[in-house]
Protein backbone atom coordinates (compact mmCIF):
# COMPACT_ATOMS: atom_id res chain seq x y z
CA UNK A 1 0.00 0.00 0.00
CA UNK A 2 1.88 2.97 -1.45
CA UNK A 3 -0.64 4.90 -3.47
CA UNK A 4 -4.28 4.80 -1.97
CA UNK A 5 -7.57 6.74 -3.50
CA UNK A 6 -10.58 6.86 -0.68
CA UNK A 7 -13.57 7.73 -2.43
CA UNK A 8 -17.63 7.54 -1.07
CA UNK A 9 -20.36 10.28 -0.26
CA UNK A 10 -19.89 13.68 1.17
CA UNK A 11 -19.92 12.57 5.49
CA UNK A 12 -18.45 8.86 4.73
CA UNK A 13 -15.50 10.40 6.65
CA UNK A 14 -12.81 10.39 3.74
CA UNK A 15 -10.74 13.14 5.75
CA UNK A 16 -10.69 11.49 9.07
CA UNK A 17 -10.18 7.62 7.17
CA UNK A 18 -7.11 9.28 4.92
CA UNK A 19 -5.95 11.47 8.45
CA UNK A 20 -5.13 8.21 10.55
CA UNK A 21 -4.41 6.06 7.51
CA UNK A 22 -1.91 8.76 6.98
CA UNK A 23 -0.74 8.26 10.79
CA UNK A 24 -0.57 4.16 10.74
CA UNK A 25 1.19 4.04 7.22
CA UNK A 26 3.74 7.61 7.52
CA UNK A 27 2.45 8.25 3.69
CA UNK A 28 1.91 11.34 2.96
CA UNK A 29 -2.25 12.79 2.86
CA UNK A 30 -3.69 14.80 0.31
CA UNK A 31 -6.93 16.65 1.36
CA UNK A 32 -8.43 17.14 -2.80
CA UNK A 33 -11.21 19.42 -0.96
CA UNK A 34 -8.36 21.73 0.33
CA UNK A 35 -6.57 21.46 -3.09
CA UNK A 36 -9.54 22.20 -5.09
CA UNK A 37 -11.11 25.18 -3.29
CA UNK A 38 -10.13 28.68 -3.47
CA UNK A 39 -11.01 31.18 -1.09
CA UNK A 40 -14.39 31.72 -0.91
CA UNK A 41 -15.65 28.49 -2.21
CA UNK A 42 -14.46 29.06 -5.82
CA UNK A 43 -13.67 26.34 -7.81
CA UNK A 44 -10.60 25.23 -9.52
CA UNK A 45 -11.05 25.22 -13.19
CA UNK A 46 -11.07 21.66 -14.48
CA UNK A 47 -8.13 21.81 -16.86
CA UNK A 48 -5.79 23.08 -14.06
CA UNK A 49 -7.99 20.51 -11.71
CA UNK A 50 -6.82 17.54 -13.72
CA UNK A 51 -3.24 18.83 -14.60
CA UNK A 52 -2.94 19.16 -10.49
CA UNK A 53 -3.95 15.37 -9.55
CA UNK A 54 -1.96 14.31 -13.10
CA UNK A 55 1.40 16.00 -11.20
CA UNK A 56 0.03 14.39 -7.77
CA UNK A 57 -0.30 10.88 -8.76
CA UNK A 58 3.32 11.04 -9.88
CA UNK A 59 4.66 10.69 -6.25
CA UNK A 60 6.14 7.68 -5.11
CA UNK A 61 3.61 7.38 -2.01
CA UNK A 62 0.42 9.16 -1.48
CA UNK A 63 -2.90 8.69 0.53
CA UNK A 64 -5.94 11.24 -1.36
CA UNK A 65 -9.19 11.54 -0.57
CA UNK A 66 -12.18 13.19 -2.08
CA UNK A 67 -14.89 11.56 -4.86
CA UNK A 68 -14.59 14.07 -7.61
CA UNK A 69 -15.81 11.79 -10.10
CA UNK A 70 -15.04 13.76 -12.96
CA UNK A 71 -11.36 13.02 -11.61
CA UNK A 72 -11.03 9.61 -9.90
CA UNK A 73 -10.12 7.66 -13.29
CA UNK A 74 -6.58 9.81 -12.25
CA UNK A 75 -6.21 8.86 -8.91
CA UNK A 76 -7.75 5.14 -9.63
CA UNK A 77 -5.34 4.57 -12.31
CA UNK A 78 -2.48 5.04 -10.58
CA UNK A 79 -3.55 3.49 -6.80
CA UNK A 80 -2.19 0.90 -5.69
CA UNK A 81 -5.53 0.66 -3.06
CA UNK A 82 -8.88 1.87 -3.85
CA UNK A 83 -10.83 2.47 -0.50
CA UNK A 84 -14.73 2.66 -0.86
CA UNK A 85 -16.30 4.30 2.36
CA UNK A 86 -19.89 3.16 1.42
CA UNK A 87 -21.66 4.33 4.60
CA UNK A 88 -25.50 4.62 4.75
CA UNK A 89 -26.48 7.83 3.81
CA UNK A 90 -28.18 8.32 7.61
CA UNK A 91 -24.87 8.43 8.65
CA UNK A 92 -22.93 10.74 5.98
CA UNK A 93 -26.06 12.77 6.77
CA UNK A 94 -25.70 12.73 10.64
CA UNK A 95 -21.90 13.35 10.40
CA UNK A 96 -21.98 16.63 7.84
CA UNK A 97 -24.96 17.80 10.25
CA UNK A 98 -22.58 17.34 13.36
CA UNK A 99 -19.40 18.87 11.23
CA UNK A 100 -21.74 21.84 9.87
CA UNK A 101 -22.54 22.50 14.32
CA UNK A 102 -18.60 22.28 15.29
CA UNK A 103 -16.92 23.83 12.23
CA UNK A 104 -19.81 26.44 11.42
CA UNK A 105 -18.18 30.05 10.24
CA UNK A 106 -14.94 27.92 10.60
CA UNK A 107 -12.58 26.53 8.14
CA UNK A 108 -11.75 22.85 8.61
CA UNK A 109 -8.64 21.62 8.95
CA UNK A 110 -8.93 19.55 5.40
CA UNK A 111 -10.20 21.97 3.81
CA UNK A 112 -9.14 25.29 1.87
CA UNK A 113 -8.25 28.68 3.87
CA UNK A 114 -11.07 31.26 3.04
CA UNK A 115 -13.85 28.76 2.75
CA UNK A 116 -15.70 28.74 6.41
CA UNK A 117 -17.68 25.35 7.26
CA UNK A 118 -21.35 26.41 5.54
CA UNK A 119 -24.18 24.14 4.21
CA UNK A 120 -26.68 24.62 1.82
CA UNK A 121 -30.14 22.79 0.26
CA UNK A 122 -28.14 21.60 -2.91
CA UNK A 123 -25.35 19.95 -0.79
CA UNK A 124 -27.82 17.85 0.86
CA UNK A 125 -29.41 16.47 -2.01
CA UNK A 126 -26.41 15.83 -3.45
CA UNK A 127 -25.55 13.85 -0.53
CA UNK A 128 -28.48 12.45 -0.34
CA UNK A 129 -28.97 11.17 -4.09
CA UNK A 130 -25.29 9.64 -3.90
CA UNK A 131 -26.04 6.26 -4.03
CA UNK A 132 -28.69 5.94 -6.42
CA UNK A 133 -26.99 8.47 -8.76
CA UNK A 134 -23.39 7.45 -7.94
CA UNK A 135 -23.11 3.51 -7.07
CA UNK A 136 -23.52 1.72 -10.04
CA UNK A 137 -20.67 3.55 -11.62
CA UNK A 138 -18.60 3.25 -8.37
CA UNK A 139 -19.15 -0.41 -8.12
CA UNK A 140 -18.74 -0.88 -12.31
CA UNK A 141 -14.67 1.17 -11.45
CA UNK A 142 -14.15 -0.91 -8.61
CA UNK A 143 -14.95 -4.11 -10.60
CA UNK A 144 -12.24 -2.82 -13.21
CA UNK A 145 -9.28 -1.69 -10.58
CA UNK A 146 -9.82 -5.18 -9.10
CA UNK A 147 -8.92 -7.04 -12.37
CA UNK A 148 -6.63 -4.05 -12.75
CA UNK A 149 -4.65 -6.21 -9.76
CA UNK A 150 -5.49 -3.13 -7.03
CA UNK A 151 -6.40 -3.75 -4.37
CA UNK A 152 -9.76 -2.63 -3.68
CA UNK A 153 -11.83 -2.55 -0.11
CA UNK A 154 -15.25 -1.48 0.65
CA UNK A 155 -16.11 -0.43 3.64
CA UNK A 156 -20.06 0.00 4.71
CA UNK A 157 -20.06 0.27 8.47
CA UNK A 158 -18.05 2.56 11.45
CA UNK A 159 -17.04 -1.21 12.54
CA UNK A 160 -15.55 -2.05 9.36
CA UNK A 161 -13.86 1.04 9.35
CA UNK A 162 -12.29 0.87 12.87
CA UNK A 163 -11.91 -2.77 12.26
CA UNK A 164 -9.69 -2.02 9.30
CA UNK A 165 -7.83 0.40 10.83
CA UNK A 166 -6.96 -1.65 13.95
CA UNK A 167 -5.69 -4.58 11.82
CA UNK A 168 -3.12 -2.00 9.66
CA UNK A 169 -2.41 -0.83 12.83
CA UNK A 170 -1.30 -4.16 14.22
CA UNK A 171 0.79 -5.18 10.69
Amino acid sequence: MRRVAIIGSPGAGKSTFARRLGDITGIEVFHLDRLFWKPGWVETPREEWRALQQQLVQNESWIMDGHYGATMDIRIQAADTVIFLDLPRRVCLWRIAKRVIRYLGRTRSDMAEGCPEKIDLEFIRYTWGFRRREQAKIVRRLEEARREGKQVVRLGTRQQVEGYLAALQQS
